[in-house]
């Protein structure tokens, strides 16, 4: 009987250092990503150039200024 305890505890002392700690986990970290920043005055262009071709297109455009000829009738 005293055989039987001593087996016994001595399985249950081993099981617990068995599991002790758990399991380690390595996990990588991705490699840090490098963003390139557009420069500013790529964006303030194209709505600087449509706002000067429709400022031209109102200053320049329209119809002449002379009246029109009047046709004589006999």
């Amino acid at each position: 009987m005293n055989k039987l305890v001593a087996s016994i505890a001595a399985l249950s002392l081993s099981a617990s250092v068995a599991f002790a700690g758990g399991p380690v986990v390595v996990v990588e970290e991705p490699p840090p990503e490098v963003v390139q920043q557009q420069s500013s005055s790529s964006v303030g262009a194209l709505p600087i150039l449509i706002g000067l071709v429709l400022l031209c297109a109102v200053a320049c455009g329209g119809g002449s200024d002379d009246p029109e000829p009047q046709l004589e009738e006999q």
